[in-house]
């Protein structure tokens, strides 16, 4: 067994060598070394691309996830059936006093009518209790004004950018407050008059600006505020936990789920995300699968660069055979052959696609064109991962793509001999 393996070694070195000098060394027939060259090019672009690509698709995935730091707690407590359930007091301390939770923040959330200066838009007011103050990731997404709710009695709302703009509001003007209408629980709307609807007074306290789907759509006011709008009295929509910094969440949401029983549901931020985090992975498979057909493409080129380099070292092929030379070893010559024309071309286009994703990320050089205080350009994150596939990928296209014409040498030389 090991002069078996002796003799493996001797026939890889051998080839590798032979394989390195038709390589480097000036080709007679100039086609060649053109489709060679081709085969480099295409192949270095794809791995290039790939890199690239997967990179980008990894820094939106992360870039989502740090939106929902943003605007979500760490676990969302809400009923499975039904939009808002009945705070238990017993239960509300039973919460805060699990191991690892640093806050619980009531939420009450429903869609209502906002008038401003004789402008109106449909908008998700959001309630929220004290704690949310406490939470240092709004003061990135806070662009204008405070995040203060409450001053004394007198309560504030912060806006998302999106709903701002398209009511035109002033931050700085006292004398026109917001006005929020929300259809009373008992009201006839078939035939609805002015006191169909709850309508109270707020003003315009700040402006956060996180993303479209946040800053088009969420006004955040005082819960007590929401209460009397909503007339909801003890009914919440959900509890915002935020945890410590050392504490598990998966630990935290299973301690969570035995207190609050089978009627509620405690979500990470993923687990509330987890549609656009999959739509999000699904295209990078899709993407990945898809750029990995072109560079197979594009080795259809060492295919025929190394069938016409059989061709064209025939002699040489009959050579090593009169020396003693087998069938394998002439395969192995021109399947490291090719692997070296395909590597050599996805080691630049890894260098090159690991040279973009890094300047991206130090100097921001394709912009979004977002109007956002997290991100102004493109996030990318490389992956270990990503370079394991795209490797792995390109050793299976070049194998495939060389094994056809290294048979084939093998096969003429034998047929020569004889």
């Amino acid at each position: 067994m090991h002069r078996a393996l002796s003799t493996k070694f001797k026939i890889m070195f051998l080839a590798i060598r032979i394989a390195r000098r038709y390589f480097f060394s000036k080709k007679k027939k100039t086609f060649i070394s053109l489709i060679a060259n081709i085969s480099m090019l295409g192949v270095g672009v794809g791995a290039m691309a790939l890199v690239i690509v997967l990179s980008v698709f990894n820094g939106l995935e992360d870039f989502n996830r740090q939106l929902f730091r943003t605007f979500d707690a760490d676990l969302k407590i809400s009923p499975r059936q039904g939009k808002t359930f009945s705070l238990n007091g017993e239960v509300f301390q039973q919460v805060r006093r699990v191991p690892g939770v640093l806050t619980v923040a009531q939420v009450l959330e429903e869609n209502a009518l906002l008038q401003y200066r004789g402008r109106r838009d449909v908008v998700t007011i959001r309630g929220v209790d004290d704690n949310f103050a406490t939470r240092p990731q709004m003061d990135t997404a806070l662009v204008e004004g405070s995040l203060t709710l409450q001053a004394g009695t007198e309560p504030f709302a912060v806006l998302g950018y999106g709903v701002a703009q398209s009511l035109g509001v002033i931050v700085e003007d006292d004398l026109a407050p917001l006005e929020v209408w929300y259809p009373r629980r008992d009201a006839n709307l078939t035939l609805p008059t002015d006191d169909a609807f709850v309508r109270e007074a707020i003003r315009p306290g700040g402006v956060f600006s996180i993303e479209q789907q946040y800053d088009d759509n969420y006004v955040i006011v005082p819960l007590s505020f929401a209460q009397r709008l909503f007339e909801a009295g003890n009914r919440r929509t959900a509890l915002d936990v935020r945890l410590k910094p050392e504490a598990d969440p998966q630990t935290v949401k299973a301690d969570l789920m035995a207190i609050m029983g089978t009627n509620f549901q405690v979500q990470t931020p993923d687990e509330q995300h987890i549609t656009l985090l999959r739509a999000i992975q699904i295209e990078k498979f899709i993407v990945f699968v898809t750029l990995t057909l072109i560079i197979a493409m594009a080795s259809v080129n060492i295919y025929f660069s190394l069938s016409m380099l059989a061709l064209d070292k025939q002699d040489d092929v009959r050579v090593l055979y009169a020396m003693g030379g087998t069938p394998a070893l002439v395969r192995a010559i021109f399947l490291t052959e090719g692997a070296l024309v395909a590597f050599t071309g996805a080691i630049v286009g890894l260098a090159l696609g690991v040279l973009v994703c890094w300047l991206q990320q130090e100097f921001g050089l394709v912009k979004m064109g977002l109007v956002t205080s997290l991100v102004d350009a493109y996030p990318v994150k490389m992956q270990a991962a990503d370079f394991v596939l795209t490797g792995l990928a390109l050793i299976g296209i070049t194998l495939l793509a060389s094994y056809g014409p290294a048979v084939q040498a093998a096969r003429r030389g034998i047929d020569r001999r004889n």
